[in-house]
């Protein structure tokens, strides 16, 4: 995931392969609002936070996000964060649409109770980075990361655009991205960028709680459509997973192609979102769980949950201390993050159940002093959503904990403790260190879309090439992504990258993912310092030995040992050899170099140098 250089690492790694796939499927909020109370009469969001109504011209609200796009395009490893809000209402016409294009730690969001209470007449956009010839060659989406698109009607209007540009609304984007309760028509969504210079890689993301045209898949490689409903869907690269989702294709030519389809997703929650009132006043709709669900939330009216007043939450903004967070949650506050970057020197505490914490626009809290930015206790029904973590330069022993691992964990099956689109990072913007990344000890824990993500370059320092990444093996530390100790947690939408032993391990019993990726870490520098005991390397998902029940859909562990080719991993998947655990349409890829000689406990052909770019795929383990 490097773009500094012509032979940047995602490019290499996905030549041959996703080569093959293309020729086969042909911090100023701007002038425009501001969410101060002056204005609006509501809440005070802070200056990072922008909010239209329908008499604003639409010129001025174009101006304003070009404006934001232009500043955050390429600005992938800095410290602004940025919320777009739209009040209910329409925005653009057919002779004046409003065309708008989305770069990094940006949001944007309908203010309405349904997603058919705002909507924009245009097009709402990511494309490719051209990072060659002054922004005309190499362009990939390959790190399009940090951007979220929920809560409105997309009624795509290109008039003005040329003739390629015109053909589609266009979301190239990769990990870190949620498109949420949307409701698109009048046009196709292509989440590839085929209108510009090759080679237009794309490395996955996450639909939820949408109605959805005919979407073209393209060049993604992994991809989560979780309880939408889709007209019809297009192309398939190594691992496209649905659930509950109306118009999916079917799997049953798996691997060809590589679809994996659950009817029903087993245990559901949507994020929770702000919306404003038919007075103007402001409030958070918190979903409740659902079971065995199918198709969008919101189709027969609001969707079945819960309203909290904006009045019972603490709006925090980036100077708040923590002592005083804590407060306001001890004293029953809900905690919404507003955009920025938080310094956490002591850890956020949510102790009572049913809390809810919601970022908006990114925000991000980063550990100080070894510190855990943010400590969940075991209760019932609280919500994460909308937060991003990240390590500091002192090792933490974890960046987010949910539950004691040995307390008394209370969470119940009707009303699960939720992450929703909750990211991680370990390096990147800064060299940062931990142990463990997420640690799941609560029982019923539902991980709804999360990237868990060491990284495998940024702007810490180091040189490039082989030995800048040895220097990052050694002083941007994680040993292991996820962990999940907890029984009965289900993860949709699990992305875990480059942690240096297991980068997810699963001890508790009766755990599901519904679509699992990896990358094993570029960077060990020998095969030494790539063992697990006398095991060459560390498996990509590790369910514990003596789990018993587990169940895993659709499931990618990939490899790229650009520092040293010659290092080998065993298996991808380690798992017991149990009839209660299984998994179902899981596969490796070798990206160019190193090799993962099985799929899974030694089953599966090596993926290695000679089949570049084609997985390797095992249906079903233990097989029937």
């Amino acid at each position: 995931m490097r773009e500094q250089s012509p032979d940047t690492r995602r490019r290499l790694r996905r030549t041959l392969a996703l080569g093959l796939v293309l020729t086969a499927v042909a911090s100023t909020t701007g002038t425009a609002a501001t969410a101060g109370p002056a204005r609006h009469g509501g809440p005070d969001f802070g200056p990072n936070v922008t909010i239209f109504d329908p008499d604003t011209p639409v010129a001025e609200i174009q101006a304003t996000l070009d404006a934001a796009h232009a500043r955050q395009v390429d600005a992938e490893m800095g410290t602004a964060r940025h919320a777009y809000l739209f009040k209910p209402g329409s925005y653009g016409t057919a002779a004046q649409p409003l065309q708008v294009k989305v770069g990094y730690y940006t949001e944007v969001s309908g203010l309405g109770a349904s997603p058919t209470d705002v909507t924009v007449n245009g097009k709402i956009e990511t494309y490719n980075r051209c990072l060659e010839g002054g922004g005309t060659g190499n362009c990939i989406a390959l790190v399009n990361f940090w951007r979220t698109l929920s809560n409105l009607s997309l009624s795509i209007n290109a008039t003005g655009q040329d003739g390629c540009r015109s053909s589609a609304n266009f979301w190239a984007v990769s990990q870190a991205v949620s498109m949420r309760r949307l409701d698109i028509s009048g046009g196709g969504l292509s989440l590839m960028d085929y209108c510009t210079a090759g080679p237009q890689y794309a490395s996955g993301g996450f639909i939820a709680d949408s109605r959805l045209p005919a979407t073209t898949n393209g060049s993604q490689q992994q991809w989560l459509t979780r309880n939408s409903e889709v007209e019809s869907w297009s192309n398939a690269v190594w691992n496209q997973v649905f659930a509950g989702t109306v118009g999916a294709p079917d799997d049953a030519g798996f691997p060809d192609p590589p679809y994996t389809t659950l009817d029903t997703t087993p245990v559901s929650r949507e994020k929770p979102y702000l919306f404003v009132d038919g007075r103007g006043r402001y409030h958070v709709r918190v979903p409740a769980a659902r079971r065995d669900s199918r198709g969008i939330s919101w189709g027969d009216g609001m969707t079945p949950g819960r309203t909290i007043d904006i009045r019972d939450f603490f709006i925090a903004k980036p100077s708040d201390p923590v002592h005083v967070i804590n407060s306001q949650l001890a004293r029953g506050k809900h905690l919404l993050l507003t955009p920025g970057a938080y310094d956490i020197a002591r850890s956020i505490e949510v102790k009572r159940p049913d809390t809810v914490v919601l970022g908006i626009g990114h925000a991000t809290l980063t550990a100080v002093d070894g510190a855990v930015p943010l400590d969940v206790a075991g209760v019932p029904g609280v919500v994460v959503a909308g937060v991003t973590v990240d390590a500091g330069l002192t090792e933490s022993p974890v960046l987010l904990r949910v539950g004691r691992e040995h307390g008394r964990n209370a969470s119940t099956p009707h009303n699960p403790i939720t992450l929703s689109d909750v990211y991680f990072r370990v390096g990147g913007p800064h060299i940062g260190r931990t142990h463990t990344a997420l640690e799941v000890n609560a029982d019923h824990v539902l991980i709804d879309h999360t990237w868990v993500w060491r990284g495998d370059h940024g702007v810490e320092g180091f040189t490039e090439g082989v030995n800048g990444d040895t220097d990052r093996w050694r002083t941007n530390t994680g040993r292991y992504g996820a962990v999940i100790n907890g029984d009965h947690v289900t993860a949709t939408g699990l992305f875990v990258e480059h942690f240096q032993r297991y980068n997810t391990v699963w001890n508790g019993e009766h755990g599901t993912t519904i679509l699992y990726q990896n990358e094993l870490p570029y960077d060990p520098p020998t095969q030494a310092d790539w063992m697990n005991g006398d095991v060459e390397g560390w498996a990509g998902y590790k369910v514990g030995d003596r789990v018993r029940h587990h169940t895993l859909h659709g499931g990618g562990v990939y490899v790229f040992n650009q520092n040293n080719p010659s290092i080998h991993t065993e298996n991808g998947f380690e798992v017991p050899v149990t009839p209660g655990v299984r998994l179902h349409h899981i596969m490796t890829v070798n990206l160019s170099a190193g090799t993962i000689d099985h799929v899974v406990n030694g089953v599966g052909e090596a993926a290695d140098a000679t089949r570049v770019g084609a997985p390797v795929y095992v249906t079903r383990y233990p097989a029937p």
